[in-house]
This record gives structure tokens, C-alpha cells and sequence, in this order.
């Protein structure tokens, strides 16, 4: 080989090892951009969770319906809601005890086999009488909880606190003292909340939060936007039109909540038949 082969063989081979630094620098480049992208994706993923979940939490339910949530559907989104509890435990089963009893009538000792009869109940208003089918099966803790209150007389003669004509349309009852923060002195936990809806007809315990149920429940008398959040547990058979009564003649705005007060027409529970 001539000196000038030589020569010409040697910045061949430059040549290429100059090339494959710049492919190995170009493909290094390109991994850098890849992973660039990639986190300003996430934090673009991010911020937007953040900005979901502070939605939300703006949502949850809050005043009491006429009681907290515990029995109510009330607060920022005026879900129903009803007394905050003394304590909650999501994760017990049956009645607890916990604060003080509008009405004492004492505490329901749950009996399985009892609690899974059906029963029909119907509430007399004094503009009317409304009967619905109780859930004994999907909220059995719950209908035998009511059926017990109504057999002790607690729903006798108390007044209905809260009627909600924007959002959620509800009317909600069973505060003996009327001011939408009583309750029976107990508290149960949620059910029958999986894939949840409340259209017109539906009843559901309002609440303080999970595992607060206590007395306090609504009647929705127009396909409601609420979350899966307090427990349906009846449905209105009969009487839609005493509630679609109520609710054409207004609330007494609170102006916390715009719609969102106590019936202009007086609401008053004068007794409960179990059937």
C-alpha cells in the first residue's frame, strides 16, 4: 500500500468515527427530548388531578339538608346533610352510639332475619299521605333502623327543615326538632352505595359524612345530580304528587345556598304506618 493509500485509509476511518459520534450525540439528543416531554406531560397530568380534586372537594355535601349529611342533604354543593357526629367510623357495623337524642326512643338491637322482611311504608304529611317500598335488601340496616324509629313514635308530629328547588331537589325530614342538626342518638354506616343514582321518587339517608347516618333522611322529587354518597334506601309508590306540591310552592331561601331553605308551606310528618 502507497503512503498516499495510507492516507486516504486513515481519514476514511476518521471519517466514520466522526460520524458515529454524531448518530451516538443525535440519539442522545432525541432520549433527552423523549424524557422532557414525558415529565412535562405529567406535570401537565398534575396540575390537572390537583384541579379535579379541588373541584371536588368543593363539592362534597355539606349543611344539613336540614341536618348535616349525617341525615341531610346540605353544604356547598347543598347535598343533604345532618349533625356532625360525635365520632364516625366508616369501618363499623351496626348502631353506635354517639351524641345526644332529639327524641330519645333508645337504640335498635339489629336482628338479620327481621331486617330482611320487605315492608311498605307511607308517611302521612299534613298535606297528604306519600307510601314507598323499603330496600330491605340492599339497606337492611337502614329500613330496619327507620321501621324501628317509626314504631317508637319518633317521626310522629315533626316538621320537614329543608326543601331544596336548585340542584339537588329534595325535601328532607326527620329532625324531631325541626332545625336540621337532630338525630336519634345513633349513627350507622352507609349502603347500598355502589353505582348509586337518585332520580325522582328515590329516598336516602342524608349524613355528616361516611358512617354518619342517624334519622334524617330526604325525598327526591326530581332526578337529582348528587354522588353516590348517602345511602338510597326506598322507593315512592304512591304520593309523588304531595311532594311535587310542596316543592311548586317554594322554600324560604336561606341565602346561603340560592333555593336552598325551609318549605314556604309548612311540612309537618304526622305519623308513619309500617305495612
Amino acid at each position: 500500500m502507497t503512503s498516499k493509500d495510507r492516507q486516504r485509509e486513515l481519514e476514511r476511518a476518521r471519517y466514520e468515527r466522526v460520524q458515529a459520534r454524531l448518530a451516538q450525540q443525535q440519539a442522545a439528543a432525541k432520549k433527552r427530548n423523549k424524557i422532557t416531554a414525558a415529565v412535562a406531560a405529567v406535570a401537565v397530568i398534575g396540575i390537572g388531578v390537583g384541579v379535579a380534586f379541588a373541584t371536588s372537594s368543593g363539592n362534597k355535601t355539606d349543611k344539613t339538608a336540614s341536618a348535616s349529611p349525617t341525615s341531610s342533604p346540605s353544604d356547598t354543593s347543598s347535598a343533604p346533610t345532618t349533625p356532625a357526629p360525635t365520632s364516625s367510623s366508616p369501618e363499623q357495623i351496626g348502631y353506635q352510639k354517639t351524641g345526644s337524642a332529639s327524641k330519645d326512643v333508645g337504640v335498635p338491637t339489629y336482628n338479620a332475619a327481621d331486617a330482611a322482611k320487605p315492608y311498605t311504608a307511607t308517611i302521612q304529611f299534613n298535606s297528604g299521605d306519600v307510601t314507598f317500598d323499603a330496600l330491605t335488601t340492599k339497606a337492611p340496616y337502614t329500613t330496619y333502623s327507620f321501621k324501628y324509629l317509626s314504631g317508637k313514635g319518633y317521626f310522629d308530629n315533626t316538621p320537614c327543615h329543608r326543601l331544596v328547588t336548585q340542584g339537588i331537589y329534595v325535601l328532607q325530614c326527620g329532625d324531631p326538632t325541626g332545625k336540621g342538626d337532630g338525630g336519634p342518638g345513633y349513627q350507622f354506616q352507609d349502603e347500598n352505595l355502589t353505582g348509586a343514582t337518585y332520580p325522582a321518587g328515590t329516598i336516602a339517608m342524608a349524613n355528616g359524612g361516611p358512617g354518619t347516618n342517624g334519622s334524617q333522611f330526604f325525598i327526591v322529587y326530581k332526578d337529582s345530580p348528587l354522588p353516590p354518597s348517602y345511602t338510597p334506601w326506598g322507593k315512592v309508590t304512591v304520593g309523588m304528587d304531595v311532594i311535587n306540591k310542596i316543592a311548586a310552592v317554594g322554600e324560604t331561601d336561606s341565602g346561603q345556598n340560592p333555593g336552598d331553605g325551609s318549605p314556604k308551606q309548612p311540612v309537618t310528618i304526622k305519623s308513619v304506618t309500617i305495612k
